[in-house]
């Protein structure tokens, strides 16, 4: 509990800091332990532009590699939909393991942040 209560208090930390408008979104990240579920947001309509999870991706591996994958699944989506520049919204998660992943596949794709 005292974990969760941790991450709630850095994501509004790190939310008070960024806002996603319809030209910049924010790409909102969650993780849970079963997968990696991420959107695209526009913040000032509050919209969700684009949203994916990690069960999209088929094949099996470790979490990280899954999480890779959709990184570049997302990726080409959103380039693909003409929103290259995005703001990264880590949840309150360290930029490490599943969530670093995710954000290295999503920059190989060519999304900006």
């Amino acid at each position: 509990m005292k974990r969760l209560v941790g991450r709630i208090k850095r994501h509004k930390i790190v939310r008070k800091k960024i806002f996603g408008t319809k030209v910049i979104p924010r790409l909102s990240v969650f993780r849970s332990n079963r997968g990696l579920f991420v959107q695209l947001i526009d913040d000032e309509a509050g919209n969700t532009i684009i949203g994916m999870s990690s069960s999209v991706i088929k094949g099996d591996g470790k979490k990280t590699d899954i999480s890779y994958k959709l990184g570049i699944e997302f990726g080409k989506v959103s380039v693909g939909k003409k929103y290259t520049k995005v703001v990264f919204d880590r949840g309150g998660y360290k930029f490490h393991g599943r969530v670093k992943a995710f954000a290295e596949g999503a920059r190989k794709s060519g999304l900006i942040f």
